[in-house]
């Protein structure tokens, strides 16, 4: 009686516990595979095309807010060029037809730089697109781990394990199935900071790009046009990183051995956070952006 009492308890137990960790391997590889498979269709998007709404608000800013402030900008740097260019030619006891037809061609270039400076800064972008579209057929994206055939080979396994097993199984997954969800958080959050950071950066657009026409000032918009490259390039490095993720799970058997493949799995999940998050100070390194 007893005998058949404990049998029917540790069948329980064993049911159970096998669910437990069956429900945990497949709630973990679905966020993973949600999430590293967001990471190539996210990159690839320009600043128009992620979120029309943002997109217009920092368009408008831009136009109504910070223009008119690089037009003031611009006044500046010309008034100095003409100081500048006049004081170069002592005191115009030397001068020169010529370089007044120079500075006309300054002053329509600094207007001109500004009054596009938006249509520029998105061609920045269009070309950090057709870079990665043009990746994307060479990289391969295709980071899906498998796991259903996977469960019904473990459920055999599991069958054969003691209830001391089961449970340090039980054990592993939801602590790697919990750091799975942190790392899909934080995937989420390179993703969108990045975006963030882009239309941060091109909404004072006007300004640097007041600067570019002069020696002196035109650092700032040479630095500028810099990260705005570095920006739009870190999305062909995220495609790599990705890439890169993809061999890694490609050639992992996670019927072979369950605990190895977990913790394997999770390492390569936090290493894609980990590189993700360097390719921002990569390619400013790269372009030279500071």
């Amino acid at each position: 009686m007893f005998d058949n009492l404990f049998s029917a308890i540790e069948n329980w137990m064993r049911e159970l516990l096998t669910g437990m960790v069956d429900s945990n391997l497949e709630t973990m590889f679905t966020d993973v595979n949600e999430k590293t498979g967001e990471i190539a269709t996210q990159v690839g998007q320009t600043p128009q095309g992620w979120n029309s709404s943002i997109y217009s608000l920092v368009h408008n800013l831009s136009n109504s807010v910070i223009v008119p402030i690089a037009g003031i900008i611009i006044t500046f740097v010309l008034c100095y060029e003409l100081i500048t260019m006049l004081t170069e030619r002592n005191n115009l006891h030397d001068v020169d037809t010529w370089m007044f037809f120079k500075y006309f061609i300054k002053m329509w270039v600094a207007v001109y730089l500004v009054s596009n400076t938006w249509t520029i800064t998105m061609a920045v972008f269009d070309l950090g697109q057709s870079v990665v579209n043009s990746a994307a057929g060479v990289i391969s994206t295709d980071t899906a781990i498998d796991i259903s055939e996977t469960i019904t080979q473990m459920d055999a396994t599991m069958a054969t394990m003691g209830l001391g097993e089961l449970l340090i199984l039980v054990l592993e997954t939801l602590i790697v199935s919990f750091c799975m969800k942190i790392m899909s958080v934080l995937i989420t959050v390179i993703l969108y900071g990045r975006m963030i950071e882009i239309y941060l950066y091109t909404s004072i657009a006007p300004i640097p790009f007041a600067t570019m026409s002069n020696r002196e000032w035109g650092q700032m918009g040479t630095n500028y046009f810099r990260g705005l490259f570095a920006l739009a390039f870190q999305a062909f490095l995220m495609m790599v990183c990705v890439g890169i993720y993809a061999v890694l799970v490609s050639t992992m058997s996670v019927s072979d051995n369950l605990h190895s493949a977990l913790f394997g799995i999770a390492a390569y999940t936090v290493i894609l956070c980990f590189t993700l998050m360097k390719t921002g100070s990569l390619s400013k390194s790269i372009f030279n952006a500071h």
